[in-house]
């Protein structure tokens, strides 16, 4: 028999993600790709953008090895009108990580206008409206969904030989709070993922540096350098019921590099 007097408990919400479609941007390599296959290993149907299409594939066959939801979209994020149009006629999308980026690091005083426009271009333009197409979509759908930029610690904070990137990523913090504001009344969260240096191809010129690798490391409180596997539970969080509360925010997968 019930006890009536029983103390009644609350649910935790659940980390799946069975039955949502997700788009990942940047996904043929590093955070990109660690993102993919959490959402996939969490039970969405995941779909993978790059340029590069053979990688691409190469990488959805691996997915789809381990009996996952996958498949691979092309899209060049540069390209505002052909993205717009490929993710009008392949949405609408439960989740978003926008993962795509770029990096030309170099002292400031010797930034060029091409490296300065190459890095807005990826960063912050195409970022802006991937995550614009995407919310149309919902919004016409009537849909919530979670939008997630994957920005970095370099947005709250400067570096050395970091100002193009860090000026990218600081402008990504900024239209991540300003949608979150717009869209929170039709229940689309907007946040940030912000890694510290994670260990992935576009980074290894940086560790082979002695002095910005000993840089890095006596900034990472933890000790260590970071690696994809670090933001894999993170955009998973972002991306379920268990964060319905969150948006407008910044996730710090940083190491404690922000904590001073």
């Amino acid at each position: 028999m019930r006890n009536l007097n029983m103390i009644e408990l609350p649910s935790m919400p659940s980390l799946r993600l069975d039955g949502m479609k997700a788009l990942v941007t940047g996904a043929s390599s590093g955070i990109g790709l660690g993102c993919a296959v959490a959402l996939a290993e969490a039970g969405a149907h995941v779909i993978l953008s790059a340029r590069n299409v053979k990688t691409l594939s190469q990488v959805v066959d691996a997915i789809q090895a381990k009996e996952l939801s996958a498949e691979a979209m092309m899209l060049d994020i540069t390209k505002i009108n052909l993205t717009r149009r490929t993710i009008l006629n392949n949405g609408p999308f439960d989740i978003l990580v926008n993962s795509a980026g770029l990096g030309r690091h170099s002292p400031s005083q010797n930034t060029s206008v091409e490296d300065f426009d190459e890095v807005m271009n990826v960063n912050l333009r195409g970022a802006y409206f991937v995550t614009q197409a995407v919310a149309k979509g919902l919004i016409k759908n009537k849909k919530p969904g979670s939008l997630i930029n994957i920005s970095s610690q370099m947005g709250h904070v400067g570096g050395i030989d970091r100002a193009v990137y860090s000026a990218s990523k600081h402008a990504v913090e900024g239209f991540t709070k300003a949608m979150a504001i717009e869209w929170g009344p039709y229940q689309i969260r907007v946040n940030t993922i912000c890694p510290t240096f994670i260990r992935t191809p576009l980074t290894q010129s940086t560790f082979d540096n002695p002095e910005r690798r000993k840089w890095i490391e006596e900034k990472i409180k933890l000790g260590r350098i970071g690696e994809v596997e670090d933001v894999m539970g993170a955009v998973v969080f972002l991306a379920s019921e268990a964060s319905k509360m969150i948006t407008g925010s910044a996730l710090m997968v940083d190491g404690g590099w922000t904590a001073d």
